[in-house]
């Protein structure tokens, strides 16, 4: 008996957009990388998953409707 696999669906999140712009920020020492929400008036980041890979980047960008997210160093 074969077992087919079922394709995840993302469940679709919203954020403040009138206040808040995603942001990727990346470790210069070790690469590391923290996907969040950057606070445009006061710059606090409020933190949503940690990136190891494309494939998170990814589920991060399909959760909020994102094409593009800017890096941080």
């Amino acid at each position: 008996m074969l077992f087919q696999k079922k394709k995840q669906e993302i469940k679709r999140l919203e954020y403040d957009r009138a206040n808040e712009k995603p942001v990727l920020k990346c470790s210069i020492c070790n690469g590391e990388q923290v996907a969040g929400f950057k606070n445009i008036h006061t710059g606090k980041f409020h933190e949503v998953m940690f990136v190891r890979n494309d494939k998170d980047l990814q589920i991060f960008k399909q959760t909020y409707g994102l094409s593009e997210v800017s890096k941080e160093y």
